[in-house]
């Protein structure tokens, strides 16, 4: 094919491109113009232009057979890219301390390291008393939330009510706080000063605080009553002088302590409150102040309002029946109550409307006013474990206990397999139509306790032991219808400046379940959870702002010596399981 022939083509494409098919240049015109050839000569450019077609299409053929055995893809025209706007991802921090390497690849050291940092009070669930947040009027508090009154405050005990709450300072003052206290409660108040108060429990109207001496001062939950009540006389440092004291309270004295015998032990119900003393004996007494026990928590048997004896209504009365029994633990529902001796035996007696008390249900006797002895083997039958009870809890109309159980041998056996090994379960009856039993079903009455699978028979191995050792309970919290239960697992709080980089500090597991009807499990949802549960952490802030996305589980901390506030204090990270609020607080 000629060049001539060529730019003829060239031109007619230019000239179509530019002017339309029904145009054409001058140029095309005088390119395509010349005169035709003879018939030979014709035939001949015919011939060359098939062969020139022919080789044009073999050559084609050719390189698309080499394109593809190369691999190389089709490529098609493509729409230019629409602008979008860039997003950049956060950047993980990069360390430049010791500390700040275990910040960033340690939940735990990080919350353990604020617990030590801030200590304070988390609280969350029903806020319709001003409880978990005095000064908010928030309905709920879905996730847990610091009470600014108490930052950098340390304290002994918490009980949470859902219109009213009471605490014991670290030097042993009672604060108070609620719409319960006070209509116009914004923050909490010292009623109480000077007693070196130890402990407080709760009844339905009035505030129990133990003191360290063993007395039980009982307050009432009303700011206007402890206003309007009877002051008793108060001595003071002018000898021979007594002035009233600032509030009205009473003093519940147990009669025919012996020398040296002191209350170390208390617990409340909404009518009742029981009384250990140090010497192993028992008492009871009522703790409120608008009716009288009637559903045999009392455990003294006949024991009723128009049977009592002379004297003050709420006068402690010894439980005779426990007498000799060592009584070491005690636990008390809303209408129950529940004490265990130094053997590992556990006695039961009050309200069994549910099966709070580990019977199971009598219709014709729901009340059981003399305590009795809980037939815990039966538990075991044909096992070969011995068990053993290390303690009780309780609230509301639920019951827990937790076991020791030794692997024994059975008639027969030489030595066998996990001889003397330990097993650490733990047990629940009453009420679970919310969750409360923890053990995974919805059960409305339990009288023969069911195990809680999630917290029993569980191990870990002990690089000090060199040995597997059981995980027990370090602590269970009852509320009225939900619980925490901290784990008794390894805990690490040694890291110091001195060690690895990657040497972290981590603290207890704890876990929550229960009713969810106020938010007080903590999960930021409101479903029940019948299955022990695990929270966020609790400041959600810190670990933030340290880049984490993944999430991490709340671990409580244990019990070390650190600085706060310039001085050196033993503290620890509690929790307290209310009515329908749940706390945690640094305790000493």
């Amino acid at each position: 094919m000629s060049l001539a022939r060529i730019s003829t083509r060239a031109a007619s494409r230019a000239c179509a491109g530019r002017f339309g098919k029904s145009q054409r240049c001058s140029q095309h015109r005088r390119l395509s113009s010349r005169p035709a050839g003879t018939g030979s000569g014709h035939k001949q450019r015919q011939q060359a232009r098939i062969v020139g077609i022919l080789i044009a299409v073999g050559a084609g053929a050719g390189f698309f057979q080499g394109y593809r055995r190369l691999g190389l893809r089709d490529v098609y025209a493509e729409a230019p890219p629409a602008d979008e706007p860039i997003i950049e991802k956060p950047k993980k921090k990069r360390a430049v301390s010791k500390e700040e390497n275990r910040d960033l690849i340690s939940s735990q050291h990080l919350q353990v390291k604020k617990s030590w940092e801030n200590p304070g009070v988390y609280a969350w669930g029903s806020n319709s008393g001003r409880v978990a947040a005095p000064d908010s009027e928030e309905a709920f508090i879905k996730t847990p939330r610091r009470i600014p009154f108490f930052d950098g405050v340390l304290l002994r005990d918490i009980k949470l009510d859902r219109n009213f709450a009471a605490a014991i300072t670290e030097n042993g003052d009672l604060l108070q706080w609620g719409t319960g206290y006070s209509k116009d409660s914004s923050q909490p108040t010292t009623t109480l000063k000077g007693k070196n108060l130890i402990s407080v429990s709760l009844s339905r109207d009035r505030v129990l605080a133990l003191a360290s001496n063993g007395k039980i001062y009982s307050l009432p939950a009303s700011q206007i009553d402890q206003a309007a009540g009877p002051k008793p006389l108060e001595s003071t440092w002018i000898p021979f002088y007594s002035t009233r004291a600032p509030v009205s309270y009473r003093l519940l004295q147990p009669d025919s302590l012996g020398w040296g015998e002191k209350v170390t032990t208390l617990s409340s119900g909404l009518e009742h409150a029981l009384i250990l003393t140090s010497k192993g004996r028992l008492f009871s007494a009522a703790s409120g102040s608008e009716d009288y026990p009637s559903r045999g928590q009392l455990g003294v048997p006949g024991l009723t309002w128009t049977t009592r004896p002379s004297g003050a209504y709420d006068a402690p009365h010894e439980i005779t029946t426990l007498r000799g029994f060592d009584i070491t633990k005690i636990a008390a529902g809303d209408y129950h109550s529940l004490a265990a001796d130094k053997e590992g035996r556990v006695f039961a007696f009050g309200d069994n409307s549910l099966g709070q008390l580990g019977f199971d249900y009598n219709s014709e006797s729901p009340h059981i006013d003399a305590p009795s002895l809980l037939p815990m083997q039966k538990l075991y039958s044909g096992t070969n474990q011995t068990p053993r009870v290390t303690d009780v809890s309780a609230g509301g109309v639920n019951s827990f206990f937790t076991v020791d159980a030794t692997r024994v041998a059975k008639p027969g056996e030489d030595v066998p397999r996990g001889l003397g090994r330990i097993t650490a379960d733990t047990w629940s009856c009453g009420q679970g139509i919310w969750g409360g039993l923890g053990n995974g079903r919805w059960t409305h009455v339990q009288g023969t306790p069911t195990k809680i699978k999630a917290l029993s028979g569980l191990f870990e191995w002990d690089e000090g032991a060199n040995s597997a050792i059981p995980i027990r309970l370090a602590k269970l919290s009852v509320g009225s219808t939900h619980a925490a239960a901290v784990m008794n697992n390894v805990t690490h709080v040694g890291a110091h400046e001195g060690s690895s980089e990657n040497d972290t500090n981590w603290g207890a597991d704890i876990v929550f379940w229960g009713n969810n009807e106020y938010y007080q499990l903590g999960t930021g949802r409101r479903n029940n959870v019948s299955n022990p549960t695990y929270i966020a952490p609790l400041d959600g802030e810190a670990e933030r702002q340290k880049g984490r996305k993944e999430l991490h589980r709340f671990q409580i901390t244990p019990r070390k010596t650190v600085r706060v506030n310039g001085r050196r204090v033993s503290l620890e990270q509690r929790v307290e399981c209310g009515r329908g609020v749940t706390a945690v607080y640094s305790g000493v």
